[in-house]
């Protein structure tokens, strides 16, 4: 049986490359690859793959919500999360989002093909170190709001900026702000936006 593979990445070099090497198993074959988010839905519909790998950072939508979506719509389809991302907290969304499978791309090719079958085969694949990091760094401390404010803080703006966009008040936003640091021991708003996001914390 050959096992039908979409490939998802919006660097088309490494997209290729994936496609390529996977290509040259006998068992494995890329039918579709796609370099955004919101065509990996069209795309399985098309061309029916049996497993998506899927990058985190996509336009469009990111691959940890594709993967969501093609859970909901086509939960016959395994899916690999292959990225540069080796975040803990993006470990946690992804089996939220009902993958099957997490690596990181510097995996070997004959490494990543083993993930393809094995995850045919009903297996979940997790990257080891990876699980580890997982395990030492826990769940978030930040409350849904703190996650907001934090996230909107990440383009650099006023306080005024972040507020009108959350649609809070001021104070409402520098107390959300105030709080998040100390929970993240930062000194800056940026540094506590640049921890979470590290540990995959943020949307």
């Amino acid at each position: 049986m050959t096992v039908r593979i979409l490939v998802a990445d919006d660097q088309a070099l490494v997209r290729g490359a994936l496609a390529t090497l996977l290509s040259l198993e006998d068992d494995l074959e890329v039918v579709v690859q796609v370099g955004r988010g919101d065509e990996v839905l069209d795309a399985a519909r098309e061309h029916s793959p049996d497993v998506a790998l899927l990058d985190v950072e996509m336009p469009g939508m990111d691959g940890l919500g594709a993967a969501a979506l093609l859970r909901r719509e086509l939960p016959g389809i395994r899916v690999v999360i292959v990225t540069t991302f080796g975040r803990a907290g993006y470990l946690s969304r992804a089996l939220a989002a009902g993958v099957t499978g997490y690596v990181v791309k510097d995996t070997p090719s004959a490494e990543l093909a083993d993930v393809v079958r094995r995850v045919m085969r009903g297996d979940r694949v997790i990257d080891a170190a990876l699980a580890t990091d997982a395990l030492t760094a826990g769940q978030s401390p930040l409350t849904p709001r703190e996650t907001d404010v934090l996230s909107a803080a990440r383009g650099g703006g006023t306080i005024a900026d972040i507020a009108a966009q959350l649609h809070l008040s001021e104070g409402t936003t520098r107390n959300y702000l105030s709080s998040a640091m100390q929970k993240l021991e930062a000194r800056t708003r940026a540094d506590a936006a640049r921890i979470a996001e590290e540990r995959g914390w943020l949307a």
